[in-house]
């Protein structure tokens, strides 16, 4: 597996949780230990990205605002070297 920045394992959990997920499916979906999930579940609790009710753990507006930048970013870094290499 390739390497992964925080904001790319976030990406994903924002992802799996987009429509409400249990720990579990969290944890096996984004390949994380469960020591890592705890982690980055409570760091995104506290910054308002995933909100829980019982069990689940659901992405709240915030937290799909932050998915929605991340994917534009993506595309536009995507699109650079294409531009680039049309310039040359």
């Amino acid at each position: 597996m390739k390497y992964r920045s925080r904001t790319d394992i976030i990406s994903e959990i924002l992802k799996i949780a987009s429509s409400g997920a249990s720990k579990t499916r969290i944890m096996y979906g984004a390949y994380l230990s469960y020591d890592q999930l705890k982690d980055y579940l409570h760091v995104m609790l506290e910054n308002g990205l995933l909100e829980r009710k019982a069990t689940q753990y659901r992405a709240t507006k915030k937290g799909l605002d932050f998915l929605k930048g991340y994917d534009r970013l993506g595309q536009m870094l995507e699109l650079e070297p294409a531009k680039r290499a049309k310039n040359l």
